[in-house]
């Protein structure tokens, strides 16, 4: 069997189901809840966190393409399966063998779903999305009556959801956001209308859920709340959040260098006393982010130490002067905690002006995901 560099992630399976179930206790009984696993469940592995959730009780799932669906069938997930990006031309066929749920924001797709479904003497559910300010995907609210009477008249499409989502959300203070749930709760009486009866109504996203009342919907959508990457002033005190990932590696060499010396790419870095070194195996080709060149933070024995020099492809420098006892194989922990210091994917964020989505899709997949306090102990060598 190939041994693999101890380079890692970690993913721990109990936090993952906690921050689930605070999430249903939030939003209470009478309102579903639809797991967004899309991108690899933000990095973190959709073999196993699909089914982990789907054992916790979430209601639905969210992918972002009609790829990431069919996956969630071979993983054997049965509850529904909502696609919130789009579904290309000639995915049809798949769309109804997988049974898949497509957001429909387009009149020309929502024929040729139409079409393909009559052919195959079936029917096609579809959650209808509706633009109330993200200025994203959706129909304008303005153009629903020229709309609708064209879905009312497609047969073999049926209208199971109607959705929109928060730009905002994660700055309650902004008005924009009570403004957009105004307009949904029109778009709301308008669909019915016309006769329709859509089972779900769903705007809120991981921050919607946080921010403020729920008013109108019946489902939600968490993504990153779920893998504990929710973070900021308002959110912080609100809920019970744990984080899932730790990202780990170990020192592969300690090296002694002689004051002035310069180290990595472009000497960026050069020794002001008398220094030891250690290099770790992971850089930027792991996600390992090269703006943490001389920012950076690693954790070894519970202690913070910075990231000397140039972020390689697939090594960083770390200064170690000041641990005495370092050796050879210890383990440094780039993302995640060890003993009472922890580095958030926050504060990566900040350090290279990004957001937590983006620090957690970027560990990339040459990295192993090991699966931790789940009912089993399990690597995972897709990342």
């Amino acid at each position: 069997m190939l041994v693999p560099r101890p380079t890692r992630v970690e993913i721990d399976l109990v936090a993952l189901r906690h921050n689930f179930l605070e999430i249903q206790r939030t939003v209470g009984a009478d309102c579903d809840v639809l797991a967004v696993v899309k991108a690899n469940a933000y990095g973190h592995g959709v073999s196993h966190v699909a089914p982990i959730l789907a054992a916790a009780g979430a209601d639905l799932f969210g992918v972002a393409l009609l790829e990431e669906g069919v996956e969630l069938r071979r993983l054997g997930i049965k509850q529904p399966i909502i696609i919130l990006g789009s579904v290309f031309h000639g995915q049809e066929v798949e769309v109804l063998q997988h049974q898949l749920t497509p957001v429909l924001y387009d009149l020309t797709c929502a024929h040729q779903l139409d079409r393909a479904a009559s052919e195959a003497g079936r029917t096609i559910d579809y959650h209808l999305k509706v633009d109330t300010g993200m200025g994203r995907l959706g129909f304008r609210v303005k153009l629903l009556d020229e709309v609708l009477p064209v879905l009312k008249s497609l047969k073999n499409l049926n209208m199971t959801g109607l959705m929109s989502h928060l730009a905002v959300a994660d700055e309650p203070e902004r008005s924009l956001t009570g403004l957009q749930y105004q307009a949904f709760a029109g778009v709301v009486d308008k669909v019915e209308s016309f006769g329709f009866t859509p089972c779900y109504r769903h705007i809120a996203n991981s921050a919607g859920i946080y921010s403020r009342k729920l008013t109108g919907c019946n489902m939600v959508r968490p993504g990153i709340s779920l893998y504990g990457g929710l973070t900021g002033g308002p959110f912080d005190p609100s809920f019970s959040q744990q984080p899932v990932m730790r990202f780990v590696s170990q020192v592969a060499q300690l090296k002694e260098l002689p004051a002035g010396e310069g180290i990595s790419y472009g000497h960026r870095f050069v020794t002001s006393r008398d220094s030891k070194v250690a290099a770790i195996p992971v850089g930027y080709a792991d996600g390992y982010n090269r703006l943490l060149t001389n920012c950076g933070e690693v954790l070894i024995h519970g202690q913070r130490f910075p990231v000397a020099g140039t972020v390689c492809m697939d090594w960083i420098l770390i200064d170690v002067t000041d641990l005495a006892d370092v050796q050879i194989g210890d383990d440094v922990t780039l993302l995640g905690r060890d003993g009472d210091e922890i580095i958030t994917a926050e504060e990566w964020a900040d350090k290279v002006g990004s957001i937590t989505y983006e620090v957690f899709c970027n560990i990339s997949k040459r990295v192993p995901r090991v699966f931790v306090n789940g009912p089993t102990q399990a690597h995972c060598l897709q990342g």
